[in-house]
């Protein structure tokens, strides 16, 4: 069959045509665009914009209002998830489909587990898990594992090796890099190369604008459910797909000087559990931004949830210092109150002298008490109460901001409430919709806003813009640098260096359990922080990732 001319036109493998999907009011309106066999198309845009709705439609996990599609030059209306996989179109949801009981080699090849007789091959299943977590580098992970053991950036890696099947024509790829560090990018960015050279087409969902430019071949940029672009990424700069995306100037924090450094606030000593967390010791000061970086498995999210008193460690302690009154300026307080439309606050008393909790706080509601608060990772599960309205998660961390004489406040709490949704651009239809009719960037504001009218002394945060645009993640930048600016400590965990090199005063760097390496501002750069990321204890590298040595603490 002789291969059509450099000049006729291209067939697409996908054509979605006026598309529009409607709620209790219409989130997708008349979208239309192509995709081709092998490439990778980006589709960005703001928090409820509608990206992942349309991700959706495309793989059968929702039906449209109204449009149609057409795969291969054939109708195309998948009815379910799994009407859309035998028609090779697969998704990798921001929101894990991972089966917590089960194993990793059960979640890998559910559907497809070999037997005999009736009889499941455990061999053979292990084997075939094997070959498909090295696919992106997961080796280290024994596949008999229960998925409900696994960290969230393990989990993540393995639904993305678990629909990467041989029969895909179309990928679907919601935000998959969220909880991963530079390594396991670069590990799912070869399999994506691999994909596309045998003509697999690729939808890429995401906020990070530096991989937008770096693998999309194309990008289609939706704004309140239209679709209002489709170019060629070529030439392309982050600032152009900002502009397109939020319609406004975003600022940049690469260059800002550090933050003063105030009196310690909490520090633990030789904090560890197990060997998820190995004898760690840190402070945390007012008015600064602490950042832990490391690769997924290497302890992060573990040692937050010590700190938190989530688990409860086997040795060390955690200890809370008294702190001289923090003056503020006028300025700073006028800030505040702007921020939060002058919502009651009600500050954790501060400890008079150090009170010190060996292994740590042995609940989260002791940890509150004592004025720590936590943005957690797994909103889903740990953050949000999905089928309640945005109004009860927003003040759930302290319901004494929104009552009196032990009754609720209504009015006082609605006001508090609709400052949040303004403060933070929530996008929803006001504050008694559910939390879980919300985009995955919306709910994550929700569990960021829980923590705003709470003077606590502490905030830990734990992949706190996870799946936020570009544009709200400034805004979060905003009231984070208000909360340093009134002298609470914070603790910033993220898989995104870019973004720790922008908002943290230091950096910690995890490895194999340990805190390995402490980089003031103006001392890292992204490869000397990779060079440590990749340490052993000792000071060896593990991984040569083309980096100086790793500077330990």
């Amino acid at each position: 069959m002789p291969s059509p001319s450099p000049d006729s036109p291209r067939t697409p493998l996908l054509a979605i045509q006026a598309v529009g999907k409607d709620y209790t009011a219409t989130v997708l309106d008349g979208v239309n665009v192509e995709l081709f066999a092998g490439e990778v198309l980006a589709l960005t845009g703001e928090n409820g914009a509608g990206k992942s709705t349309l991700s959706k439609i495309l793989c059968g996990l929702e039906q449209p209002t109204r449009g149609g599609m057409q795969l291969a030059g054939q109708a195309y209306a998948p009815s379910s998830r799994r009407d859309a996989e035998r028609h090779g179109v697969r998704m990798v949801m921001q929101e894990l489909g991972l089966v917590p009981t089960l194993t990793v080699a059960e979640n890998l090849l559910m559907g497809r587990l070999p037997h005999r007789l009736g009889w499941l091959q455990r061999d053979v299943l292990h084997a075939a898990a094997r070959a498909q977590l090295a696919k992106i580098g997961l080796d280290t992970i024994d596949p008999a594992t229960p998925v409900s053991q696994l960290g969230i950036g393990q989990q993540q890696m393995v639904e993305i090796a678990r629909n990467l099947q041989d029969d895909t024509r179309i990928l679907v790829l919601d935000e998959p890099t969220a909880m991963l560090t530079p390594r396991e990018t670069n590990y799912l960015f070869e399999q994506i190369a691999h994909l596309t050279a045998r003509g697999v087409a690729i939808i890429y969902v995401s906020h990070r604008l530096e991989e937008l430019r770096r693998i999309a071949d194309r990008v289609a940029v939706l704004r309140d459910g239209r679709l209002v672009d489709v170019r060629p990424m070529a030439g392309m700069s982050e600032d152009d797909l900002v502009q397109r995306m939020v319609g406004r100037v975003v600022s940049d924090l690469d260059h800002r000087p550090r933050r003063p450094v105030g009196p310690v606030v909490m520090s633990a000593e030789k904090l560890g559990r197990g060997t998820a967390v190995q004898d760690v010791s840190l402070e945390l000061r007012a008015g600064e931004i602490f950042g832990i970086a490391g690769l997924v498995g290497s302890g992060r999210t573990e040692l937050v949830r010590l700190l938190f008193g989530a688990d409860r460690a086997d040795r060390g302690s955690v200890t809370l210092h008294p702190t001289s009154e923090q003056k503020q300026s006028q300025a700073l307080v006028d800030h505040a109150q702007i921020a939060t439309q002058n919502i009651a606050k009600h500050p954790a008393p501060a400890p008079t002298a150090p009170r010190t909790w060996q292994r740590g706080f042995a609940s989260p509601l002791q940890a509150i008490a004592a004025g720590v608060g936590l943005v957690t990772e797994d909103r889903k599960s740990q953050g949000l109460l999905l089928s309640q309205p945005i109004r009860i998660n927003a003040t759930l961390s302290d319901l004494s901001a929104v009552s009196r004489g032990g009754w609720l406040q209504r009015g006082l709490e609605s006001r508090l409430v609709q400052g949040f949704i303004r403060t933070l651009r929530v996008r929803c239809h006001g504050p008694e919709q559910p939390v879980g009719q919300l985009s995955g960037g919306n709910q994550q504001k929700v569990v960021f806003a829980r923590w705003l009218h709470r003077e606590g002394r502490v905030l830990l945060l734990d992949e706190p813009t996870r799946g936020v645009d570009v544009g709200a993640r400034a805004e979060l930048y905003g009231e984070l640098d208000r909360m340093a600016a009134e002298g609470r400590a914070l603790l910033m965990v993220s898989s995104d260096l870019r973004e720790l090199m922008a908002m943290a005063d230091r950096i910690g760097v995890m490895s194999a359990g340990r805190l390995v390496a402490v980089f003031e501002r103006g001392e890292w750069s992204e490869q000397s922080l990779l060079a440590a990321a990749f340490s052993e204890p000792g000071g060896r590298t593990s991984t040569n990732p083309s980096t100086s040595s790793p500077v330990t603490a």
